[in-house]
């Protein structure tokens, strides 16, 4: 951490969905002699250290010397297939503190393996869909792996035993957290293999399913590791709310890719409204109609801001803040160039690089975090039409996010008031940030990656 129906999916969105990156022009920032890495999916941020390529085509990815030390090799292996699997999700999951590194390796490698199964249309449904609800089983069984599998990121079915035998090392708490999302994973995907996204409680349910579900599983593995309160794991509806507005605000700046993939993931009860084909909305004669989904899409996207909002306020170790609030703020961002935007029907909407470095820059403190979710609230805002359907529904969410984060303090927060502290986290961002928009400059970053593959 994004979709649904038979066609296939692009799903759990923090994993899966790359937030776009436009190039650097030659005004951008200027080129420092950090080495080059790939650092950032769906908007997480990762450190690498120790450089080993994984690929040809690949940049160069890092870790931590004395933590290779005292890894055991099928560890070793694992954090391999992250890299190699994640465009950039495997450097945040490096910078986390402690065992929680480990574990959310783990949980994501056995996401990405259930997530390659239900996107593999070369398996017959009749296969795929006991699959997908026994998958949670494989991890207790030491010899299981699946290899008919077509998709590129196959070698996590083919060696599941590696991650497997890794997945049983954890402590019993990670195990349980694990193996839950996993199972429930599991069955909502099955679930929607044929069925259609026709209402907004299906996108709801959907997006749960695929990014809900993985956000309230990484808040219980914060607990379990103890470098956060035991309420972070606790409340399900926050969490829900940190992998929802993830998912929708992928799913709604893909239209144009996944129309093209031949994926559908806007919710017929808003399309219907505007189109009498989801389709239809990017023939440039329905523009107006095609704005006015678009932005009643972005506005139920927003109602799970004031959510995040609380979710972050909560977060007392830095490491997993970061991990968490990234994400929001490049989503805020996207939602923002989005909005009211013909480019969505057109091609893709893309964050300038510049702009993209800021982000991660500042956003390492939750004054900084209210204050760019106020900027970008207020963008929105400002571009809101007197003639478009969902204006009042607009202006309220608007109001309620406002109400959520301008205070005198995010007033001065955005780069003036960071303490020596935040100061030296926020310049490690910008570094590790660097590394990683010089890495995908000039890539076409695809439909996969929490945020996604």
């Amino acid at each position: 951490m994004a979709g649904a129906c038979c066609k296939g999916t692009s799903s759990f969105s923090a994993f899966k969905r790359t937030l776009v990156i436009a190039p650097r022009s030659s005004a951008a920032v200027p080129r420092s002699g950090l080495s080059t890495g790939r650092l950032y999916e769906r908007g997480a941020l990762e450190k690498r250290w120790a450089i080993r390529t994984t690929t040809a085509h690949r940049r160069p990815v890092m870790l931590c010397f004395s933590c290779q030390e005292t890894m055991t090799e099928t560890m070793r292996t694992c954090f391999l297939y992250l890299n190699q699997t994640s465009r950039s999700f495997a450097a945040v999951i490096q910078a986390l503190d402690g065992e929680l590194r480990q574990a959310v390796c783990i949980f994501y490698l056995v996401l990405r393996a259930l997530d390659t199964v239900e996107d593999d249309m070369s398996i017959p449904l009749e296969k795929k869909v006991p699959l997908l609800q026994d998958f949670h089983s494989f991890l207790y069984q030491p010899e299981w792996r699946f290899t008919e599998s077509q998709e590129k990121d196959r070698q996590v079915l083919e060696d599941f035993p590696t991650i497997s035998v890794e997945f049983r090392n954890l402590g019993q708490e990670y195990q349980d957290v694990i193996s839950d999302i996993c199972h429930r994973m599991g069955i909502g995907m099955a679930e929607f293999l044929e069925k259609k996204v026709g209402s907004m409680k299906d996108w709801d349910e959907y997006c749960h399913y695929v990014a809900g579900l993985v956000g309230i599983g990484l808040s219980r593995l914060f607990s379990a590791s103890r470098l956060e309160d035991p309420e972070i794991g606790r409340d399900t509806e926050l969490a829900n709310s940190m992998g929802l507005f993830l998912q929708k605000t992928n799913i709604i700046r893909d239209y144009l890719e996944d129309q093209q993939e031949g994926r559908s993931f806007w919710p017929k009860d808003a399309w219907s409204q505007f189109a009498a084909k989801l389709e239809d909305l990017a023939q440039p004669q329905n523009l107006n109609a095609a704005l006015s989904c678009l932005n009643l899409l972005v506005t139920d996207a927003l109602r799970h801001v004031p959510d995040v909002i609380s979710y972050l306020t909560r977060l007392r170790n830095q490491s997993v803040f970061n991990f968490c609030a990234i994400p929001q703020v490049m989503a805020i961002a996207t939602l923002s160039a989005c909005y009211n935007n013909p480019q969505v029907f057109q091609g893709v909407v893309k964050i300038r690089k510049g702009q993209a470095v800021t982000l991660m820059m500042q956003a390492s403190n939750m004054d900084a975090v209210k204050a760019i979710v106020s900027q970008y609230s207020q963008e929105i805002l400002q571009k809101v039409s007197h003639t478009d359907p969902s204006r009042d529904k607009t202006l309220v969410i608007l109001e309620l996010i406002r109400g959520k984060t301008v205070t005198q303090e995010t007033l001065q927060s955005r780069g003036h008031l960071l303490s020596p502290f935040y100061l030296s986290a926020a310049m490690l961002l910008a570094a590790i940030s660097w590394q990683y928009l010089s890495a995908v400059a000039g890539q076409n970053p695809t439909a996969t990656d929490m945020q996604g593959h």
